[in-house]
């Protein structure tokens, strides 16, 4: 097992850093990738002044002002979720929506004791969406933030793992954590801590790898499968989970096995229907499985892979009110770039995003390869023709000049 690290975050990160780097971790990512990344805890005193992410105001803000529905929080007391109709209640006039955030529950149930659990923190709240943002385009994995609102001397869950990866930013208060080694390392996204419920409990018996209080601006980062729970301290305490739902050499063979399975749709030996009188399965089983290696031999497994990594992400944001004041006032100077996140991928005429599927000409296929490396360029550069479809499409989006 890896032993957990400790660091001291650096008096300045590399020229070119992203956001690993300069806000989350005391030592290169080169360092990171090799020693810590998937395989040990790491523990980064005063990583980054977290208080332009979040605050408590923030919490506030969201709970009583914007409308938020279930699930964008949940509520847990003692180790135990509470029902979603203890918290919510009907939005009133104007409203036909029976499950949105009822502040007063809220506040009872938090001065009762209860952690409040914003859920989705990268879709509601732009500071942490543009950091998990950053994240998620360095590390090449897909990225979700939750905060958790702790009332003083309480705890919110169990001892537990998760089956993503997480980084903790104590953001307010302090928290105390308590860490264990895994009971199933690595666990898949269909393996939770509760299919080892009793595994879990023991282990959390046991002494502690990580036993520290987390301080306004500390960072935790913990391995998918690595127990822990934690309890605040002396104050309300609010730290940010970004999830990392890290890719797996497991997911890898379910896009391969499934390209492969594609490919044998289109064999009619496979579509054949088994002989009258076959003793049963075992008779045609060499031949399936012969076919079978041989078509994931050859699969191209990247479509469905581009397929499934863009099903797990959002485009960046993009508001309509500026969209059409672009296409309105689209010139040869207009300046405009791809929409970042979309996962944009050119294959042969079609150009494939998280907003949908484009067949384009060959007289077009030149600019849209020159867009595809993110910088800004102009709509005369590319073709005003081409540059309105793809704002209208919301593949490019006006650029600062």
């Amino acid at each position: 097992m890896s032993t957990p690290r400790t660091e001291l975050q650096d008096a300045g990160a590399p020229a070119g850093a992203g956001v690993l780097e300069t806000r989350l971790i005391g030592l290169s990512r080169q360092e990171f990738s090799c020693d810590v990344w998937a395989r040990a805890p790491l523990l980064t005193r005063s990583a980054s002044d977290f208080s332009d992410l979040f605050s408590a105001d923030a919490v506030d803000e969201l709970v009583s002002r914007r409308g938020l529905r279930t699930p964008f929080l949940r509520v847990a007391k003692d180790g135990s979720t509470l029902p979603e109709s203890s918290f919510t209640s009907p939005a009133g006039v104007g409203a036909t929506i029976s499950d949105q955030l009822d502040d007063t529950a809220l506040w009872r149930a938090f001065a009762d004791g209860a952690t409040l659990v914003l859920q989705a923190l990268h879709r509601t709240w732009g500071p942490v969406g543009e950091l998990s943002a950053g994240l998620s385009a360095e590390l090449g994995h897909p990225v979700q933030a939750n905060a958790y609102v702790t009332p003083p001397q309480n705890r919110g869950f169990d001892a537990h793992y998760d089956v993503h990866d997480v980084f903790v930013l104590q953001i307010e208060g302090t928290k105390r954590w308590l860490v264990h080694p895994p009971v199933h390392p690595d666990p898949l996204r269909d393996q939770p801590w509760t299919d080892r419920r009793f595994a879990v409990a023991e282990a959390a018996k046991g002494a502690p790898s990580i036993d520290t209080v987390l301080e306004p601006g500390d960072a935790l980062y913990l391995p998918r499968g690595w127990l822990h729970t934690a309890r605040a301290q002396g104050e309300v305490s609010i730290h940010l989970t970004l999830g990392i739902h890290s890719w797996t050499r497991y997911a890898l063979a379910e896009q391969l096995a499934q390209s492969a399975l594609a490919m044998l749709r289109d064999d009619p030996r496979m579509r054949s229907t088994l002989p009258l009188g076959v003793g049963g399965p075992a008779d045609e089983i060499d031949t399936v499985r012969e076919r079978l290696v041989a078509a994931v031999t050859e699969a191209d497994s990247a479509p469905f892979l581009h397929r499934a990594r863009r099903g797990q992400g959002r485009p960046a944001p993009l508001g309509p009110l500026a969209q059409l004041r672009a296409v309105a006032g689209l010139g040869a100077e207009s300046p405009v770039r791809l929409r970042e996140a979309l996962e944009a991928r050119l294959e042969g005429p079609r150009l494939t995003t998280r907003v949908g599927r484009l067949d384009l000409p060959e007289t077009d296929l030149a600019s849209v390869t020159r867009l595809l490396d993110g910088e800004v360029r102009t709509a005369g550069d590319l073709g005003l023709e081409l540059v309105e479809r793809l704002l209208r499409a919301g593949v490019l989006v006006p650029a600062e000049r």
